[in-house]
C-alpha cells in the first residue's frame, strides 16, 4: 500500500461522522491526487488557479473541487467556471464578482465566508465583528449561496493555542445560523490543518483542511 493511500485511511478512519476531509493538494500531481480520490477522500483544494487547471483537466469530476487560497480579482474569471466551491470569499466585491461570473456560466456557486478570527492585520478574511453585515449582504446575490464559514487562525508555535479562535468561529457560524438569513445555509464550518484539525474538530468544525498529513512533509 502506497503513503499516501495509507495516511488517508488512517484519517478517514479517525475523523468522526460529519466531518468532511478536503485534501489540500497544493503543489501535487495529477498522479497523486488520484491516489487520494482512490483511497476515498474526495474533496481537493486547491491555492493556485495555475496549478488546479492542470489536475482539474487530468482528473475532472471524480473530485469535489475547492478553492481554499486567496483570490486575485483578475483570475476569479477561470476560477468561478473550475470549482465547485470557493472558501474564501471576505469582502462584498469579490462576493458580487464571483456573483456575476457564475451568472455567466449558468452556475450558483456555493461559497464560505473566510473570516479572520486572529484580527490580524496583514491576513486575508472579514473581521468577526463584520461577518454578519457581510453575510446579510452577500444572501441578495442570485448566483452565489452562503454555506457557512472558514477560517485559518493565526500561525502559532504551539497549535493547541488555536482552541479560543475556532471557538469564537464556531459561536459566530451558530449564531448565524439563528438568524435564518434568506438565502444563507450555515452547513459548513471549515476549520484545521494538519497539525490542528483534532482541535479544530472538537470545536466544532465539520470540515477541515488537511495536506500535510496525507501527502508528507513539503521537499521545499
Amino acid at each position: 500500500m502506497g503513503e499516501i493511500r495509507e495516511n488517508c485511511l488512517k484519517i478517514l478512519s479517525e475523523i468522526p461522522p460529519g466531518v468532511t476531509v478536503v485534501a489540500a493538494a497544493k503543489s501535487k500531481s495529477a498522479q497523486e491526487i488520484r491516489e487520494v480520490v482512490d483511497a476515498g477522500i474526495t474533496f481537493i483544494g486547491e491555492n493556485y488557479l495555475q496549478e488546479s487547471q492542470v489536475v482539474i483537466g487530468a482528473i475532472g469530476d471524480r473530485a469535489v473541487w475547492h478553492f481554499i487560497g486567496h483570490i486575485q480579482k483578475n483570475k476569479a474569471r477561470q476560477i468561478v467556471p473550475l470549482f465547485d466551491m470557493i472558501q474564501t470569499v471576505d469582502t462584498f466585491a469579490l462576493a458580487a464578482l464571483i456573483d456575476q461570473l457564475a451568472g455567466k456560466h449558468g452556475k450558483v456557486m456555493p461559497v464560505l465566508v473566510e473570516v479572520n478570527s486572529g484580527r490580524e492585520e496583514a491576513k486575508h478574511g472579514a473581521m468577526p465583528e463584520a461577518v454578519a453585515d457581510l453575510v446579510r449582504q452577500m444572501s441578495v446575490l442570485e448566483n452565489l449561496r452562503v454555506q457557512g464559514l472558514m477560517t485559518m487562525g493565526p500561525f502559532l508555535d504551539d497549535f493547541t493555542g488555536l482552541r479560543p479562535f475556532f471557538r469564537e468561529t464556531k459561536a459566530l457560524f451558530e449564531e448565524l445560523r439563528a438568524l435564518n438569513i434568506p438565502n444563507v445555509r450555515m452547513e459548513t464550518l471549515s476549520m484545521g490543518m494538519s497539525d490542528s484539525y483534532c482541535i479544530a474538530i472538537e470545536e466544532g468544525a465539520t470540515m477541515v483542511r488537511i495536506g500535510t498529513k496525507i501527502f508528507g512533509e513539503r521537499s521545499y
